[in-house]
């Protein structure tokens, strides 16, 4: 292992603690907790296995902080395509099965992913396939439908999401 020789600002512990209060990203308060600790002088061996980080991990954390500050610990932005469904159509979509498909001119009393599909690129000329809708049900949804919002469901969604879990649904006796 190399020594790693780098020197730190004078208020280097002072602008950690207040990163530390600000962050709200998990892995970056680990990471600022981290680099505080090999700060105040603890080594980088020691404070990787305590809060398992891997030593090249928490090497180049700290050497960015020395050489960037704190946003030297941010997340940079990845490459790739954006995600095609963000959190707005995700809501858009919860709002559309909560209103059920009589409600926006389907010919079906229940809703099908394919349906879904359908509505959100005519209303949102976002072109969905079926099954990002049904990934974005299966995540946000299905875990928590009550009796009724179940029983509003059509099969071939039920059987695509494979929920036959009592987690999912569980019946309740006729009183």
């Amino acid at each position: 292992m190399r020594t790693l020789k780098l020197h730190f600002p004078e208020d280097a512990l002072p602008t950690l603690d207040t990163f530390l209060k600000q962050t709200k990203e998990a892995r970056v308060f680990r990471r600022a907790q981290a680099v505080r600790d090999v700060v105040k002088g603890r080594r980088i061996q020691n404070v990787s296995d305590a809060l398992q980080f891997t030593y090249s991990a928490l090497r180049k954390w700290v050497h960015r902080f020395a050489t960037q500050g704190t946003q030297g610990l941010v997340d940079r932005p990845r490459s790739g395509r954006p995600p095609k469904v963000t959190c707005e159509l995700e809501q858009y979509l919860n709002r559309l099965v909560d209103q059920g498909p009589l409600e926006h001119s389907s010919l079906h009393s229940q809703w099908s992913c394919r349906d879904l599909a359908t509505v959100v690129a005519r209303e949102t000329g976002v072109q969905l396939g079926r099954e990002s809708v049904r990934g974005v049900l299966k995540k946000t949804r299905v875990a928590n439908l009550t009796r009724e919002q179940y029983s509003g469901l059509s099969f071939s969604f039920l059987r695509m999401q494979k929920v036959y879990s009592s987690a999912a649904y569980e019946p309740q006796d006729a009183i």
